[in-house]
C-alpha cells in the first residue's frame, strides 16, 4: 500500500462525498471496542483520532482488520489502510482495511501534524507572541510574557472545546490567534475601545482550558482533569492572571497610570465575562466596551469555526444545504463564491 497516498481523516472524508478511493490514514486508537451484531456476529469497533478529525471503524470477525484490531490497544498509533467511501448509515467507511502500529518516527510526525499545520500553528503562535509583545501596558506586556514563557509548549496543544468548536489539538491557540487579530483590527476602528486591554483578554480569555481541555504531550484525546470539572476554565483562569501577577515588579509602577489594581481587575472582569450571559457561565455579565467586544469576538470566532466544520463533515440534506447543527441552531447553506471580474 505503498503507493496510496496518506492523508489526514479530514482529506479523507471530503475525498470520499465523490467516489471511493484507496487511502492511507495516520492515528491515535480513540476507542477500541468489540461488539456483537444483532445476529451474534462478534466485531471490532474502532475509532481513530488525528489532529483534523475522528472516524469509525468496523471490522468484522471474518475479515483480516479483526486480526489486526487483536493487537491493538487503546492509545496505540496506527496506520489504516483501505477503500475509504461514505457509507449512507454510517458515514465514512472503509472497505478491506488493514492496520499496523507506526513506529516512533510516525509518531511524532503524527503529533507535529502535516507541514501545512506546522506552518499555521507556528504563524499563529508568532502572531500570539507579536501582538502580545505590542501591548503599551508594562504590566499586560510583562503578564504575557510570563505566560507565554512558562505555558507556552502547553498552550499549543490545548484545545478550545471538546465538541462544538476548536475542539482538537492545537485549537485553543488557533482561536486565541484569530481572537488577537480580529482585536486588533477592531481597535484601529472603534478608538474608544483599549487596545493592550482587549488584546490581554483574547489572550487569557479561555487561559484555563489549558487544564480544562488539554491533551498529553502524545495524545488527541482531550482528558477529563479534576480541577476543569470541579471549577470550569473561566475560575482557572482567573487564578492564573492573580498568581502571574503577583509575580511581576508592581513596585516599579507605583506612579504609572491607570493604577495597576485597576488594571487587574479590567483584565479579570474579560475574563469572567466572556461567555456573555450568566446562563451561558460567565459569573457575570460585560460592563465595559472591551468586555462586550471580547465576548462578541469570541462568539465571532466560534461560530464561523462551526460553519467551516459543518461544510466539512456533515452531509448535505439538501444542494448547498447541510443538515441541522444544534449549535448554531440553523442548518447551514453553502456560502456565496467571491466576485470574480472579467480577465
Amino acid at each position: 500500500m505503498s503507493a496510496v497516498p496518506l492523508c489526514s481523516i479530514a482529506a479523507v472524508r471530503d475525498n470520499a462525498r465523490t467516489a471511493s478511493a484507496p487511502a492511507r490514514v495516520h492515528g491515535q486508537v480513540d476507542e477500541l471496542i468489540k461488539r456483537d451484531s444483532s445476529n451474534g456476529k462478534p466485531y471490532w469497533e474502532l475509532r481513530l483520532r488525528d489532529r483534523s478529525d475522528s472516524l469509525t471503524l468496523r471490522a468484522w470477525n471474518d475479515s483480516d482488520a479483526y486480526h489486526d484490531c487483536n493487537g491493538l490497544h487503546r492509545g496505540d498509533c496506527i496506520e489504516v489502510a483501505g477503500d475509504f467511501a461514505m457509507n449512507g448509515s454510517f458515514g465514512l467507511d472503509a472497505r478491506r482495511w488493514r492496520a499496523r502500529v507506526l513506529d516512533d518516527a510516525e509518531c511524532l510526525d503524527l503529533f507535529r501534524g502535516s507541514e501545512m499545520d506546522s506552518q499555521c500553528a507556528e504563524r499563529d503562535f508568532e502572531a500570539v507572541c507579536a501582538l502580545a509583545s505590542s501591548l503599551l501596558d508594562p504590566r499586560l506586556r510583562g503578564l504575557a510574557g510570563l505566560f507565554i514563557e512558562e505555558f507556552g509548549i502547553r498552550f499549543r496543544r490545548a484545545a478550545a472545546a471538546r465538541h462544538n468548536h476548536h475542539a482538537h489539538r492545537g485549537g485553543l491557540l488557533r482561536h486565541t490567534a484569530q481572537m488577537m487579530r480580529s482585536a486588533d483590527v477592531l481597535c484601529g476602528i472603534h478608538p474608544v475601545l483599549n487596545r493592550d486591554l482587549l488584546l490581554a483578554g483574547a489572550l487569557f480569555h479561555d487561559s484555563g482550558k489549558l487544564w480544562e481541555m488539554c491533551p498529553p504531550e502524545r495524545g488527541f484525546e482531550i482528558p477529563r482533569d479534576l480541577r476543569g470539572e470541579l471549577l470550569g476554565h473561566i475560575p482557572i483562569g482567573i487564578e492564573l492572571v492573580n498568581a502571574l501577577w503577583r509575580r511581576l515588579p508592581l513596585d516599579d509602577w507605583k506612579v504609572i497610570q491607570p493604577s495597576s489594581e485597576d488594571v487587574r481587575l479590567h483584565l479579570l472582569h474579560l475574563v469572567a465575562s466572556h461567555h456573555g450571559e450568566l446562563q451561558f457561565g460567565s459569573p457575570v455579565e460585560p460592563k465595559t466596551p472591551e468586555a462586550v467586544a471580547l465576548n462578541m469576538i469570541d462568539n465571532l470566532d466560534a461560530r464561523l469555526e462551526m460553519f467551516a466544520m459543518a461544510y466539512a463533515r456533515h452531509p448535505e440534506i439538501a444542494p448547498g444545504i447541510h443538515e441541522r447543527i444544534k449549535a448554531l441552531n440553523s442548518t447551514p447553506v453553502k456560502p456565496l463564491s467571491s466576485f470574480v471580474g472579467p480577465t
